[in-house]
């Protein structure tokens, strides 16, 4: 299992809904597979990756799920406290009371401040050696770009001091594809494919960090071979001639819902040839299928990570 699991930052991303959360808990479960130290990161504090491995609250300070994974919840007051403790030496005791006004009122009128501090914990993380792979449940689509560009542009603002050089270090590893990638998260649907081409050609002109992958997640399977469509295809003329579900025969009820399963396996692998013809032609494009019935949790997280696997080739 080689390649992707093989850099140490991995953040993953996609439109809202597109499963990118299982997505990014799978790659985790892989990781401590494969016997890497790992820690899936959830940037935002929704409760999916708490969801996902069915662990109670998430905060903060890692929680093991499993041998060899923990998972986290960004906070960035927590970072800002533990980025003082070690840098300034400002005792962790307590809310920062002041400081931390101080630095919600420089926050909002400095947009990344809030970015660079997440980040600075991520890089942290591998700088030290504390994971040999850190997952990250990241911002969507239309943010990712900017929170990857933070370090750069406090790099160009802050020219010297340990500031300076924390960010250029931070944006020397988002620029190392053999350290840090971005896996891009769709659904073989027109807007989730539109947006996953659009974040791809955004990242390759305005950032340096590698896009290492994209996944299609939720691909209904192949029912049938192209020889087996086509009887398909006369059998369902006979059955329903108006080209309509429900009819009034038991046969006729299941080659209508076959029938819908079909258009909507045709209409996705219509949406899948845009997104392989829109995007580099060595760009690895990975996929899952739908999981069908309510299958949710660390049983989703299990059944994803197998398929993510064999698509590694593990």
């Amino acid at each position: 299992m080689t390649g992707l699991l093989d850099q140490r930052l991995l953040f993953v991303t996609g439109k809202g809904g597109v499963g990118k959360t299982v997505v990014a808990s799978a790659l985790g479960a892989l990781g401590a597979a494969a016997g890497k130290r790992t820690l899936v990161c959830e940037m935002e504090p929704r409760g999916d990756l708490s969801a996902a491995f069915d662990c109670g609250v998430t905060r903060y300070e890692p929680k093991v799920v499993q041998p060899g994974l923990s998972v986290m919840t960004m906070n960035t007051e927590a970072a800002l406290r533990e980025y003082l403790k070690m840098t300034l030496h400002i005792p962790a005791i307590g809310r920062l009371g002041p400081l931390a006004d101080a630095f919600d009122f420089v926050a909002a009128a400095a947009p990344g401040v809030r970015e660079i501090l997440t980040i600075g914990k991520l890089f942290y993380e591998v700088q030290k050696d504390h994971y040999d792979l850190v997952v990250v449940d990241a911002a969507a689509t239309g943010h990712i770009v900017g929170h990857l560009g933070t370090p750069v542009a406090l790099g160009e603002l802050v020219k010297r001091g340990l500031v300076a050089e924390q960010a250029r270090s931070m944006a020397t590893l988002l620029d190392d594809p053999e350290m840090t990638g971005i896996v891009v998260v769709t659904t073989p649907e027109e807007m989730p494919v539109h947006e996953a081409i659009e974040l791809v050609n955004r990242l390759g002109a305005e950032s340096g960090t590698h896009v290492a992958a994209i996944v299609a997640n939720r691909v209904l399977p192949e029912l049938f071979a192209r020889n087996e469509l086509e009887v398909f295809d006369l059998l369902l003329q006979r059955t329903l001639p108006d080209g309509q579900a429900g009819g009034t025969s038991p046969a006729a009820d299941v080659f209508g819902g076959v029938e819908l399963i079909v258009r909507r396996r045709r209409a996705s692998a219509r949406h899948l040839d845009t997104l392989r013809s829109n995007v580099p032609p060595d760009l690895p494009l990975l996929y899952l299928p739908l999981l069908f019935g309510r299958v949710h949790g660390p049983r989703a997280v299990r059944l994803i990570a197998r398929a993510l696997g064999e698509e590694l080739g593990g």
